[in-house]
């Protein structure tokens, strides 16, 4: 099984060809293509490349499917007899990727 450790947005992500992956949300359009090219870790079969930080010649490309929003996290912040009570709630926003290909030089 082939297979790729990526970077991006500071965060690794476990790229499988025909599989999604959510990353922080890029400011790429819908349809597009884009390379990540920094690959921290490439798996073919029985052949292992484990990058100094990165893997040099291996690239993923894939196509943005969509931007979508997370679930909904609520942050509650509470003071015991203070009547202190705040509620908010936040959703983090991402971009759906599709990984097409693998490649390693």
């Amino acid at each position: 099984m082939k297979f790729a450790i990526v970077e991006s947005g500071g965060k690794q992500f476990r790229a499988v060809e025909g599989k999604t992956i959510d990353v922080d949300r890029l400011s790429v359009e819908a349809g597009d293509k884009l390379t990540l090219d920094t690959v921290l870790l490439y798996v073919n079969e029985d052949r292992v490349a484990v990058g100094t930080p990165v893997v040099s010649g291996a690239k993923v490309s894939a196509t943005v499917v969509d931007h979508v929003k997370g679930p909904k996290l609520i942050v509650f912040r509470y003071r015991p007899k203070k009547r202190r009570r705040v509620k908010t709630g936040h959703r983090q926003q991402y971009t759906r990727l599709l990984i097409d290909s693998i490649d390693m030089e």
